[in-house]
């Protein structure tokens, strides 16, 4: 299972830049579009579609399902995300991919959760998480969310962030200028 996907898509932009006539292989297109999806870059996404030759996109139902994914990601609606997922029967390597795009986009709605909401009703995390509702506890549980007594209502848990690499340019501006003050002082 191929997992540095960023190493991938440099290749594979370059297999579309270097194509004969400038027209790639459908499989190139569609290992593109759908790791464009996974790095949540959805405006590449939809500019390669909208570069992807007619012919191809007609003659290749896997790219216009792959497409179908990142029409509903644009419109954020995260149930209609997994049903597109779950309606195809992917191909290798492509199903390599949407499978790790499955996972992301539902790392990141429990992620999305966990900042966001004080409570939610299980209801709306199986919504947004695309899981049955034994999973999505389970997930719960995994995360230290607490489910209310009612079994309805659950009180996540914001994620940690990692601390900054960095510090910011105030950050640096300040203690510049605190370091120049001792030295005049």
């Amino acid at each position: 299972m191929i997992t540095n996907f960023d190493k991938l898509c440099g290749e594979l932009e370059k297999q579309e830049l270097e194509a004969p006539n400038g027209v790639a292989l459908p499989s190139t297109y569609a290992q593109l579009l759908a790791i464009y999806l996974y790095q949540n870059d959805l405006c590449n996404a939809k500019f390669l579609w909208k570069r992807i030759p007619q012919n191809i996109t007609s003659s290749n139902p896997e790219i216009a399902a792959i497409w179908a994914i990142g029409q509903k990601l644009w419109k954020k609606d995260l149930a209609g995300t997994y049903q597109t997922i779950a309606a195809y029967t992917w191909t290798e390597p492509i199903a390599n991919i949407i499978k790790a795009l499955e996972e992301k986009v539902r790392e990141r709605a429990f992620n999305l959760i966990g900042r966001s909401y004080s409570f939610i009703s299980l209801d709306t995390v199986i919504s947004m998480t695309g899981l049955n509702k034994e999973a999505a506890l389970h997930v719960c549980k995994e995360r230290k969310w607490e489910l209310d007594e009612d079994g309805t209502t659950i009180k996540p848990v914001p994620p940690v962030q990692p601390a900054p690499l960095h510090t910011s340019s105030e950050d640096q501006l300040f203690k510049l200028t605190e370091f120049v003050s001792f030295l005049e002082n």
